[in-house]
This record gives structure tokens, C-alpha cells and sequence, in this order.
């Protein structure tokens, strides 16, 4: 690993560092949340199966929002290599996972993105193929147009960061342009069938612009819609509300603007054990651009690797010592089960 690339790693590490001491250790006021859990009756958060491969093909974007829990933007050259990309086949094989959930970064900004793809359309228990795309990069020249059509001829699914039916509050988030430009490509994609066709999905999330948690999820999505139609003739299947967690970025954000702490008392008061029922830790397995093996994406953006030392990359992925597994957790799990819950594909309860 060259000197620069190492030092990079490196810095980076001691951030995740510095993020997990601040969130564990700061916030007197805020109970552990295992503690929190077990007031209410759960030991510890068990995987259940294993449904869900979410695998980050690299921090490289063409964007770099405010929002962004990833810390993706176009100067990250962490990038998923061929050889991971081939171990997480196998794994995905091992595994007879039905869905792969794909994320970055830009995940079309992998150069092996298609080849990728195509490998994964071929495994014969994969239902589902998911591409997280923030939609401008399919505007951004005709290289990334191609992977429209691409994208249905592969009949991913996609799912696409839209954090308001305005173009203001939008680009506040995401940078100058960035509302007209997704309308663009939510327009591409309509006219190949994109939110009509039944097995062409597209689906829309919504991150709240401040230190407060999402609005109903079904409302918000009735306004979505009707807005988006109204304004632009433009359609989608469903829209997801994620909470945005007090992790990279958006931590910056509540320490810059001193909301840390009244924020972390929001995702506490508004603690809703019923969602432990349905956070993504229980059937998803996160792997990260350089194939470590983590709970959730959030617990990669931490470094808080899955607990089994012996099985911690995708080289070593050992399917059954994964069911039942204990998930490590923190305070910034308060994000995933407070108010009505939220995961990668919305509310939970």
C-alpha cells in the first residue's frame, strides 16, 4: 500500500475513532443503548437470516451532500477491487442471499460496476439486484446515460436519494443543480418503463434537512407523488423516510450548529422498542469497499466490524457462524428505532 493511501487509511480510522468516543463517551445525559434495551425487555439484538448482501463498491462520487453519512465525494479513491468483487460472489453464492443491495459512494462509479452486475444476474437465488444511485450521475455524460438502459436490461431496482419534491430545500443538501438534474434522470427512466413496469421499481428516500426526525412516511409519500407528478409528470413506486444518524457528516452538522446533544435526546425520547423488530441488522450483512464484514452500514462508517474476530472479512465469510450472531450496536442505533423506525428501505413500524 503506497505511503499517501496508508496515512489516508489511516486518518480516516482515527475519525471513526473520534466519532465513536464522542457519541459513547461525551453524552452523559444519553443512556447506553444496550442498557436502553434491556429496560425494555431485550437482551441483545440477534441476526435472524440472512437476506440482504449490502455491499459499498466505493466511497467515489460525483457529489459530495451534506447528508451523506458515507463522506463520499470525488476526491475518495476507495474503490472495491475485481478480487473482492469475486470473493463477495462466492460469498453470495454461499449464502443464497435473495437480495444484493449496492452502495457507495456512486456505486456506478466502479469501473467493474456492470461486470459486477452481470456476475451477481446470474446466481441463480438472487431475486433482487438493488443500485443505490443519487440519480445526477446518470446525467453527468453519455458514458453514465448508457447505464440507464443497462439498468434495465439487468432489471435493477433502484433506489434513489430525493430529499425534497422542491428544488431549494434539495440543493441546500446536495449542491447547486442537483434537484434539476435528478429530475432529468427520473424523467430517463420513466420513459423505459421505471415506476410503471412492475419489475422495473424506482424508489425515492427522504432524509430530513435538519436535527429532527422524518415525517409519516405513507403522507410524505402521497405529497411526494403528487407534487413530483404536478410539477415535473413524473412517477415513482415508493417513497422510504430514513432518519439520518448522528454519524460523519451530519455529526459534524450537530456539532458545528450545537445540536448534538438535543438531538441525541430526541432519538432517545423517541425510542420505540417496536422497531427492533425490523432494523436491517437482523437479515442484512454489510461488506465494505475493502471486503470487511460489518452489522449494518452504519456500524462500517464506525469501523465497528461484526464480533466474530475469526470470520471479519469477505476472504473468510463462513456462512453459518452468521446466523444468530450477536450485533454489535451503539448510541447511534438510537437513529434506527426511534419515532416509526428507519432502515436503508424506510420505516419499520
Amino acid at each position: 500500500m503506497k505511503t499517501s493511501t496508508l496515512q489516508h487509511r489511516n486518518h480516516q480510522l482515527a475519525q471513526k475513532e473520534l466519532q465513536r468516543h464522542i457519541l459513547e463517551n461525551t453524552l452523559t445525559h444519553i443512556p447506553a443503548f444496550d442498557l436502553t434495551i434491556v429496560e425494555n425487555g431485550v437482551e441483545n439484538i440477534r441476526a435472524s437470516h440472512l437476506d440482504i448482501f449490502q455491499i459499498n463498491l466505493g466511497y467515489l462520487c460525483n457529489m459530495t451532500c451534506e447528508h451523506c453519512h458515507v463522506d463520499a465525494g470525488p476526491t475518495r479513491r476507495e474503490i472495491m477491487t475485481r478480487t473482492t468483487l469475486m470473493q463477495c460472489i462466492k460469498a453470495i453464492k454461499d449464502s443464497k442471499a435473495k437480495t444484493i443491495d449496492l452502495t457507495g459512494g456512486a456505486p456506478e462509479m466502479n469501473p467493474d460496476f456492470k461486470w459486477f452486475v452481470k456476475e451477481i444476474r446470474s446466481i441463480e437465488t438472487v431475486e433482487e439486484i438493488i443500485v443505490r444511485s443519487n440519480l445526477t450521475i446518470l446525467v453527468s455524460n453519455d458514458t453514465y446515460a448508457s447505464y440507464i438502459p443497462f439498468f434495465k436490461e439487468n432489471k435493477l431496482t433502484v433506489i434513489a436519494s430525493l430529499p425534497c419534491y422542491t428544488a431549494e430545500n434539495t440543493d441546500k443538501q446536495r449542491g447547486d443543480k442537483a434537484f434539476e438534474r435528478s429530475i432529468l434522470a427520473i424523467r430517463r427512466l420513466n420513459e423505459i418503463g421505471y415506476g410503471e413496469d412492475s419489475s422495473l421499481q424506482l424508489h425515492l428516500v427522504y432524509n430530513p434537512g435538519g436535527a429532527f426526525l422524518p415525517g409519516d412516511q405513507e403522507k410524505l409519500s402521497l405529497a411526494y407523488k403528487k407534487r413530483l407528478y404536478d410539477d415535473h409528470g413524473i412517477h415513482f413506486n415508493n417513497l422510504y423516510t430514513i432518519t439520518n444518524l448522528p454519524i460523519s457528516r451530519f455529526l459534524d452538522y450537530l456539532m458545528q450548529e450545537e445540536k448534538l446533544d438535543t438531538y441525541m435526546s430526541l432519538l432517545l425520547d423517541s425510542f420505540n422498542v417496536a422497531a427492533l423488530n425490523g432494523v436491517m441488522c437482523k437479515n442484512t450483512l454489510s461488506v465494505s469497499w475493502d471486503g470487511f464484514l460489518y452489522d449494518c452500514d452504519f456500524n462500517q462508517m464506525l469501523d465497528l466490524k461484526i464480533k466474530d474476530k475469526r470470520h471479519q472479512h469477505i476472504s473468510e465469510f463462513n456462512v453459518n457462524e452468521l446466523f444468530n450472531r450477536s450485533i454489535v450496536t451503539g448510541n447511534h442505533c438510537y437513529g434506527c428505532t426511534a419515532g416509526a423506525g428507519s432502515s436503508c428501505q424506510g420505516s419499520l413500524t
